[in-house]
């Protein structure tokens, strides 16, 4: 999913805020009638996502900027490969290089992340996918990235379904009582998820009907007690603690889904450089 109206309106507030009075050096150095052609190089290997984000910088700056894309989402490049060519006004050029680069470089890393997950468990039924723990506004973007990574989306925000967490539970009283009062409350259509951190909370989330689980921070043995116990009653997502080391071993137990805080909150964005010919 790609919302062209989303994405230029994340692109608009952060070139407000990279020049909310111009370019002070660009502007009093650089002449109006000035031409240059740049190419976007990979300094290192990695996932590229982002192109379209990119040209968008350019073409909402300057819409006689030739941007041609010489790579496509979710290709594997090598150190010093070019990416896209960049064409037009030097000063519209110099003026979009920064926030380009800094959103193509997080886009890229995330998808370079996702990949190696999704490499991890791709002999496995098991599904991985994000979470809420992205960079605020720029959601949108390092969920795509994701997906293009080759792993997938968890909800995009809190009105999208029903996660019933432990501060939840403590808040109402209970499991079975979060359930009810939340069931009462939403359409046929809407799924319920249930947080629990011990085998006694995944029977009362079975048995109060739960959709779907969430086995949080629970060490090898304890989830696989818990596929046994569930007999595909309910979806059972694997969640804490997830790292590369790991989620092989969790992906073989049988779970339907691992959530993955590290596709998002602590990737090292991918090394990307913009070079005026």
């Amino acid at each position: 999913m790609y919302n062209k109206f989303l994405v230029e309106k994340i692109i608009k507030d952060a070139l407000i805020e990279d020049m909310s009075y111009g370019d002070t050096t660009t502007d009093l150095l650089i002449e109006e009638d000035a031409f240059s052609e740049a190419y976007m190089i990979a300094k290192e290997r990695g996932v590229i996502a982002g192109l379209l984000v990119a040209q968008s910088v350019f073409k909402l700056l300057d819409e006689t900027i030739e941007f041609d894309i010489l790579k496509k989402d979710g290709e594997l490049v090598e150190k010093g490969e070019k990416i896209a060519k960049v064409k037009g006004s030097t000063k519209n050029i110099l003026k979009g290089e920064r926030l380009a680069l800094n959103l193509l470089q997080r886009m890229s890393g995330i998808a370079s992340q996702s990949r190696r997950y999704a490499d991890l468990v791709k002999d496995y039924k098991t599904r991985v996918v994000d979470t809420r723990k992205t960079t605020p506004n720029l959601r949108i973007l390092e969920k795509y990235a994701v997906r293009v990574g080759g792993c997938h989306n968890h909800r995009f925000n809190l009105s999208d379904a029903v996660m019933i967490k432990d501060n939840h539970i403590k808040a109402v009283g209970g499991i079975k009582q979060a359930v009810e009062k939340i069931r009462e409350n939403i359409p046929h259509t809407t799924k319920i998820e249930v947080e629990v951190t011990d085998l006694k909370e995944l029977k009362e989330a079975l048995d109060i009907g739960a959709d779907i689980i969430m086995l949080d921070n629970m060490d090898i043995e304890t989830m696989k007690r818990a596929v046994e116990i569930t007999k595909g009653r309910a979806l059972l997502e694997a969640s804490g603690n997830i790292t590369l080391e790991r989620i092989k071993d969790i992906a073989k137990i049988g779970v339907d889904v691992i959530s993955v805080g590290a596709l998002t909150h602590s990737v090292k964005a991918m090394d990307i450089s913009l070079m005026i010919l």
